[in-house]
């Protein structure tokens, strides 16, 4: 990973960030039940899940937007949690971008360490570098009207930045972006994180996002975290089976075990999952054989995905956009390296996958800790 000498506060520059029984009730509802987790310093780490998980509430607690009902947060040695936002030594870049329409770029920009007394002298030479950095030296006189919205969010990233601080906060940045752009802003944000060294905490709902930016990935529903992990590692051993049809495009199959009764699972198992790409044809691999009809084709150029009905479930099956043309049924081969294994209360079990991919089995969930 390639550097900049970085000039943050000592008292917290390689400071990990730590969260403690956090726990946020309001006055209906409980949004967050018990977070427990440590995002290390100079990692990326993406929050991850669907609306209305916690993502957001729990970005705005490490911020001071709002405060826990119980539970602490950790900056290194020091406790942030009963701190006002502006003494966090954290740095935000929120999802409408929060530019101030009648400044213009450089002011927006410098506006942060305006409002703190940064000498005059120190100030220009910050907007010279991260100007320069983030491509606006030649947008500095514009009004944030006169930018394209890939501008704008260049000018929130330069205003984090500039301010030096050891923590960015990053709430669905690329939301009201087009798809081109949201894959352009995607490399840069993360190259911009590894040049920098920073601790990037990045709120999505798009796994898409999580998994090309993401050191580590916080999956989390209805409240709670459900796995901490590399996004390989959350790929190849989903900790529980939300994580398991959650994540990936299409998700993995999750098929109830008496459709499949011929297959050797853990006696408490109630659901076999699959990942469509490790349905073979009958011919390509060993495993049990599975007899399935042919329900729908989707032509996706590189791949086509075949939807398969077999006994009391559907099976999704991904093959190469060059296979011809489909009979009406298909013998199918389940290997049994690709089986993952779940109980009733959802969560994973040894699964012969496991053999494949070791190092998983940790989860990393000692961050929980």
């Amino acid at each position: 990973m390639i550097r900049t000498q970085r000039t943050f506060p000592a008292d917290t520059t390689g400071a990990d960030l730590r969260l403690s029984g956090l726990c946020k009730t309001f006055a209906t509802s409980t949004a967050l039940h018990d977070i427990n987790v440590t995002l290390p310093q100079g990692q990326f780490s993406v929050l991850l899940g669907p609306s209305g998980c916690g993502k957001s509430t729990l970005l705005r607690l490490i911020a001071g937007l709002e405060n826990p009902t119980s539970g602490k947060i950790h900056l290194g040695d020091a406790r942030i949690d009963q701190l006002p936002p502006k003494a966090r030594n954290l740095s935000m870049v929120f999802q409408s971008y929060a530019l101030f329409p009648h400044l213009d770029v450089a002011e927006n920009i410098l506006f942060g360490l305006s409002v703190r007394g940064t000498p005059k002298a120190d100030r220009a030479a910050r907007l010279h570098k991260v100007a320069a950095m983030m491509g606006l030296s030649d947008l500095l006189a514009r009004k944030p009207a006169a930018l394209s919205g890939g501008q704008q969010q260049r000018v929130a990233l330069a205003r984090a930045v500039i301010s030096e601080r050891p923590v960015c906060l990053m709430d669905e940045p690329l939301s009201n972006l087009d798809a081109k752009l949201r894959a352009e802003m995607r490399v840069e944000i993360r190259a911009l994180q590894q040049r920098l060294g920073l601790t990037m905490v990045y709120v999505t709902h798009d796994q898409v996002e999580a998994m090309t930016m993401a050191d580590r990935i916080v999956v989390m529903h209805a409240g709670r975290i459900e796995q901490v992990a590399s996004p390989r590692d959350l790929y190849a051993q989903p900790a529980t089976m939300f994580v398991a049809g959650f994540i990936g495009t299409p998700p993995m199959n999750l098929i109830p075990r008496n459709a499949l009764p011929g297959l050797d699972a853990p006696a408490n198992a109630t659901t076999i999952g699959i990942r469509p790409e490790d349905v073979t044809p009958l011919e390509s691999g060993a495993g049990p054989q599975v007899t399935a009809r042919v329900m729908a084709v989707e032509y996706l150029g590189a791949d086509q995905l075949v939807t398969l009905a077999i006994e009391g479930a559907t099976l999704l099956l991904r093959l190469t956009g060059r296979a011809g043309a489909l009979p009406a049924t298909l013998d199918l081969r389940l290997p049994q390296l690709a089986l993952h294994f779940f109980d009733a209360a959802g969560h994973r079990l040894p699964s012969p996958s496991d053999l494949s991919h070791p190092q998983a089995q940790e989860h990393d969930n000692d961050q929980y800790a």
